[in-house]
């Protein structure tokens, strides 16, 4: 009874006034709308040349504002950079053949904690560098233990991380001294179902928060712990199924800043009491809408609003209630920083800003002149951003009529609408995912050598509320991939797209449904491209990560009870039926989809005389980080689709 009453002043929670937004998406619904634009003296793009343009990752201010520090590959690997937060020639701080990620500088300025791991293995462990003379220590050391999310203390005294050893099936909390470098759990035994997310410190460095998620990615609770004893609370206790998170604490830590689907089944941002628990909902959109972190003065907040897969950018005030939209240019606009630190002490907001023409980068918006300022440059290499295809954003109809489905849609430049070019399905991970109006230079590749894209947001992935990210639940490999397969229909409405010219290309769970294309809908399919893909439930479950183990159990069911449709949903029982040849590409030390699914793929395929091509790249995971890797495997891409589907007059035959 006692859960009954929490969930019914849930319910009631706060009454005051929301802010208004509004939020509103514009696509295209008739596929003869989507149009070929002329370009000029369009460059084909040699490969390295595209891949020249950087990638920029996690980010962190000094304590001061002066500078800041991010990730990227400008040197071939992901390392560690620093640049004058004015703007200014960035300077490698660390320099490493291994990537690394998440930056969190220290209080007082003398070290950046970060994170790395050994060819793509997951494994992370937590480095300091010592931000006056660039010295490296692994502060951790732990090879079989994944130490992830570092977060500093305020007062620099103590470092948080979440853990999982390699043969765990979730995270805890831990925390580590950093004088002695001692560290000790504050979370353990937890269920085998739950993992810990990043935590949060207060602002007097006495508590964390955290989210508490079970593995099959559809309910979640905020627990606060004392940083001390260990001991918890429960702030967000419900029935059924919702997602709670955190992302800050007040300055007078009387509220936390959180996102949940309580309200209306779509992600939106509140402020929840922790002493009476009482949520006041900041929003209440039917687009999902993420909480980010508090202004120094504790007067604004930012939130983030996904506009079907655009990501708009919010201040909040607190005291009036009133949202305002920052005038940032369309696109990806997301708070950047290391955990809840986008905003500098003087009130300056760091931001990152990414587009279908523009490589992700840092900016800082400055509140008072309402202006920003870009203080790294990716769009190098003498790549134009005018030179690179911006997509349409399109709706269509499920098969089954359940579902307006989201894509986006890439129509090379200069084509005539003749029915002649080869068009490629390109299918996002997760499944919990989303294809969004991003940077991506394999598609601004494909787009350029004349190959339409179209990229569909099939049921089960995130973006659009609770029902349609529980869609798939139990049916993985089914209702998904009628909506890859109504994409491929779509697409050859528009005029520009020969129906025999079809390829299927995706990674991950996109890899999964790529091969599920080719053997439940073999005569749709001209190629192939499956990456890091998994083709047996039952060798992946076996082999995978345990945190990975819940996950399949939770959202396909136990492997022996669901025998059936486990062996349904595995293209490798089904290889007979491939008319399509594959380019298979795969990590040698990926832990969600080892490179045995890969290699099994090639085997049965070539036993039944198809024709199947492997390439695994022996020091790399779950994707490719080494640029080197990365211009290879989309050469060998491009390649395999000169020669088996190749775009007219392009001076090549089949062979």
């Amino acid at each position: 009874m006692r859960i009954l009453l929490i969930v019914l002043a849930a319910v009631s929670m706060a009454t005051d006034v929301l802010a208004q937004i509004s939020l509103s998406s514009t696509f295209i619904t008739d596929p003869q709308q989507v149009k070929s634009k002329p370009r000029q003296a369009l460059p084909t793009f040699a490969v390295d040349k595209l891949y020249s343009t950087r990638v920029v990752g996690g980010s962190s201010w000094s304590p001061g504002g002066k500078r800041v520090a991010f990730i990227s590959n400008i040197s071939g690997r992901n390392n560690l950079w620093v640049v004058p937060s004015e703007g200014g020639w960035p300077v490698q701080l660390t320099v490493s053949d291994q990537r690394q990620a998440s930056p969190a500088w220290s209080p007082d300025g003398r070290y950046i904690a970060y994170i790395s791991d050994t060819n793509g293995d997951e494994q992370w462990d937590i480095f300091l560098v010592n931000t006056a003379n660039g010295e490296v220590t692994n502060i951790t050391n732990t090879p079989q233990v994944a130490e992830e999310e570092p977060v500093w203390s305020p007062d620099g005294k103590t470092l948080a991380f979440v853990v999982k050893p390699k043969t765990s099936p979730n995270y805890e909390i831990h925390l580590m001294n950093m004088l002695t470098r001692r560290s000790h759990a504050l979370t353990s035994a937890t269920p085998k179902e739950l993992s810990y997310g990043r935590p949060v410190w207060s602002k007097d460095g006495t508590r964390l928060a955290a989210a508490l998620s079970h593995a099959n990615g559809r309910d979640s609770n905020v627990y606060v712990l004392d940083a001390k004893t260990g001991q918890k609370s429960n702030l967000t206790e419900h029935s059924g199924e919702q997602l709670w998170d955190v992302s800050d604490w007040s300055w007078d830590g009387k509220r936390l800043l959180v996102t949940s689907n309580a309200a209306n089944g779509y992600d939106n941002a509140a402020l929840l009491e922790v002493a009476s628990r009482k949520v006041d909902w900041i929003t209440q959109e039917r687009w999902p809408v993420s909480a980010g972190e508090f202004s120094p003065d504790g007067k604004l907040v930012s939130i983030v609003a996904n506009v079907d897969g655009n990501l708009e950018l919010y201040l909040y005030a607190v005291e009036t209630r009133r949202l305002e939209q920052l005038p940032l240019a369309k696109g990806l606009n997301t708070p950047a920083g290391a955990g809840n630190q986008a905003f500098s002490q003087d009130g300056r907001l760091l931001y990152y800003h990414n587009a279908a023409n523009a490589p992700n980068d840092l900016w800082v918006y400055e509140l008072r002149s309402r202006r920003s300022r870009q203080i790294t440059r990716s769009l190098v290499g003498g790549v134009r951003s005018d030179d690179l295809v911006e997509p349409f954003l399109v709706h269509y109809p499920s098969s089954d009529g359940k579902w307006q489905i989201s894509a986006f849609v890439y129509i090379p430049f200069n084509m005539p609408r003749e029915n002649k070019l080869p068009a490629i399905v390109y299918i996002h991970g997760g499944p919990q995912s989303q294809t969004m109006n991003s940077f991506n230079r394999q598609v601004q590749v494909l787009a350029n050598r004349g190959y339409v894209v179209i990229a569909p947001n099939y049921r089960g992935g995130t973006g659009y509320g609770k029902e349609f990210l529980e869609a798939n639940q139990m049916d993985m490999g089914g209702g998904d991939l009628r909506d890859v397969l109504a994409a491929a229909d779509w697409i050859k409405k528009t005029g520009y797209v020969d129906p025999k010219k079809l390829v299927v290309m995706g990674g991950s769970y996109g890899g999964y449904l790529t091969m599920m294309s080719v053997t439940k809908a073999p005569e749709m399919w001209a190629a192939g491209v499956p990456i890091v893909p998994f083709v047996n439930w039952f060798t992946e479950y076996q082999n995978e990560d345990p945190l990975l183990q819940e996950s399949d159990r939770a959202t396909m069911g136990d492997p022996v009870k669901n025998k059936d449709l486990w062996t349904d949903r595995s293209p490798i029982f089904f290889v007979d039926r491939i008319k399509a040849p594959l380019m298979i590409l795969a990590g040698g030390n990926d832990p969600r989809c080892p490179k045995e699914e890969s290699q099994q793929i090639v085997e049965e395929v070539r036993k039944h005389g198809g024709a199947a091509e492997l390439k695994v790249y022996e020091n790399e995971g779950h994707g490719f980080a080494r640029v080197e890797n990365q211009i290879d495997s989309i050469t060998r891409v491009t390649d395999f689709l000169k020669k088996y589907v190749p775009v007219p007059d392009c001076g090549c035959s089949l062979e």
